[in-house]
């Protein structure tokens, strides 16, 4: 979520704004409607003031057909997002972004000790913005495929999907995220379903002991990402609320509900998640692959005989690095591939010991000649990840 609200502090064109949206939007946002003019226009103040010392006042001309629309239709709109532009109010703010990224919202609120304060520690909102990130990759993996640990897969595509998100600015207690519909709008609707069955499954286990929900939960979206983000989220604060609000625009997609509830996590269901993130892990099947890879560390031993070596995977599975035990012969080979700068290739099954993957049964390791040309883009593809360099090599 690199993409700031910052620009959406400049007005959009009155033309390009639809005043049923703003409206919806207003009062999403806590305005308060104070009458207007019946079939023209609507007045609508800040939240928390009175009408009477509102210092910021709208007149939203009311939603019409494009040849029935009064004189001042445009220039009222014009003044109502001026308004809003120059109005110091968080929630006017939170309406322009929304107007600007036409899109779902997701929001995410720490609740903090009474004692805290009304400063937020660097750490905290850092914290914060952290969890989130890693909660909405774990969503756009999960749209994707479903796994109960998705390690390196769809990383490519869970960044691509984050570049499309804005983020509004906020206390370091809480954040939004604006997703553009339609083209994140399954992301969104697989976070949702995702939480919800999360907090299901730790009702359960808190309940009954039982982790059988979690299994389940994973075919929904639930993975080890998503339980670590929650994680991160919660620790040190009272409690989260994730709320999902859809874009007006395009109103909730089937199946779901206009308003969804906000999903609530607290401290007491740390251990639950905890153990849920760890077995996710565990639980990992063994899957045969065949990998390319530069060999970035060789071990053994003894000077001769066979060792250990450590693969930067490029292609064939999805996952950042594995350990590879050989025999002399193949330790060999590994080694004067990685003296030329030349990727190997070898099959096996890899699995995971001691937090770390191993691919065992190894074949003989092969090393891959490339040209000078397929050089140049695999010192590209080393910087790029694994999806650059399947794309460059075709795996």
């Amino acid at each position: 979520m690199s993409r700031t609200a910052d620009d959406a502090l400049v007005p959009p064109d009155p033309e390009r704004v639809d005043p049923g949206v703003l409206v919806a939007l207003l009062a999403r946002h806590g305005w308060r409607r104070r009458g207007g003019a019946p079939g023209r226009y609507t007045r609508w103040t800040p939240p928390g003031e009175p009408e009477s010392a509102a210092r910021t006042s709208l007149l939203v001309p009311e939603r019409r057909t494009a040849g029935a629309r009064y004189a001042d239709h445009a220039e009222l709109l014009g003044e109502a997002l001026d308004a809003l532009a120059r109005c110091g109010e968080p929630s006017a703010r939170e309406v322009l972004t929304a107007l600007a990224v036409p899109g779902d919202e997701i929001r995410w609120h720490r609740e903090r000790p009474p004692a805290a304060g009304a400063a937020v520690p660097w750490t905290a909102a850092e914290q914060l913005r952290g969890a989130a990130r890693a909660m909405l990759m774990s969503a756009a993996r999960a749209e994707r495929d479903r796994f109960g640990y998705f390690g390196a897969r769809h990383t490519g595509y869970a960044d691509a999907f984050l570049e499309r998100v804005l983020v509004g600015d906020a206390p370091g207690h809480q954040l939004t995220a604006y997703v553009p519909v339609p083209e994140g709008r399954s992301t969104v609707t697989t976070l949702l379903r995702a939480l919800q069955a999360t907090r299901d499954a730790v009702d359960y286990q808190r309940t009954t002991g039982g982790m059988e929900a979690f299994d389940a939960a994973v075919g929904l979206g639930v993975c080890h990402e998503l339980a670590d983000s929650l994680i991160r989220m919660v620790r040190g604060t009272e409690g989260v609320v994730v709320a999902l609000a859809w874009a007006p625009a395009a109103g909730p997609p089937a199946g779901f509900a206009t308003v969804p509830e906000p999903v609530e996590f607290s401290p007491g269901d740390l251990p639950a998640l905890e153990a849920a993130s760890d077995r996710y892990v565990r639980e990992e099947p063994s899957v045969d692959v065949r990998v390319t890879g530069t060999v970035t560390r060789l071990r053994r031993p003894r000077p001769s005989g066979g060792g250990t070596i450590r693969l930067r995977v490029l292609a064939g599975a999805d996952v950042r690095h594995v350990r590879v035990r050989l025999p002399e012969e193949g330790y060999r080979i590994a080694a004067q591939a990685h003296l030329v700068g030349l990727p190997v290739r070898l099959s096996g099954r890899l699995e995971r010991r001691t937090g770390f993957r191993h691919l065992t049964h190894p074949s003989a390791p092969a090393p891959v000649h490339v040209d000078e040309a397929d050089r140049d883009r695999l010192m590209k593809a080393l910087h790029g990840g694994v999806d650059t360099f399947e794309d460059s090599f075709g795996g």
